[in-house]
């Protein structure tokens, strides 16, 4: 078995939802399931299927977003996981449920505008997700100040009263 490091390729002010999904309706189920959750939403998904054909599934609202989700899937080459990259201004927070919702997905590994690199397990034709670096290590513990601007920060985007 070989360990490798994936990194996810995408520009920094775009979101990824990174899962595993163990269906080819998952493409249909998770493309309905975004567009429900917001309206107008742009975005990329692909879906790497695990056996059969071994086809990477695409659907998505914008064809770069698709083409981007696609790369990086071919990269991993990981089956049943899919990628969906969403738009500038669109975020998991707004989708996470409906994602997590859908019958065929199986767990997320990460949710994130950070830099992402997926450790992926290899072994002859199979590779498996075993974890993902997701943005970096922490520098220290907040303070009260900076207790006091998260919490501010909530407010102005209307997360909390």
């Amino acid at each position: 078995m070989e360990l490798k490091l994936i990194p996810i390729e995408k520009p920094d002010n775009l979101n990824v939802i990174l899962g595993q999904a163990h269906f080819i309706k998952t493409v249909e189920d998770l493309h309905e399931a975004l567009v429900t959750a917001v309206p107008g939403i742009q975005f990329g998904l692909a879906f790497s299927e695990a056996s059969g054909k071994r086809l990477i599934r695409r659907s998505g609202t914008d064809e770069g977003l698709v083409e981007l989700a696609v790369k990086n899937l071919l990269n991993l080459a990981a089956g049943h996981t899919f990628l969906i990259v969403l738009g500038e201004g669109f975020y998991p927070i707004n989708v996470l449920h409906a994602v997590k919702a859908c019958p065929e997905v199986v767990r997320i590994f990460a949710a994130t505008a950070n830099p992402l690199k997926v450790v992926v397990a290899e072994e002859g034709e199979q590779r498996a997700i075993l974890g993902v670096m997701d943005g970096f290590k922490p520098l220290g513990v907040e303070d009260e100040a900076e207790v006091a601007w998260r919490k501010d920060l909530l407010r102005r985007f209307g997360y909390k009263l």
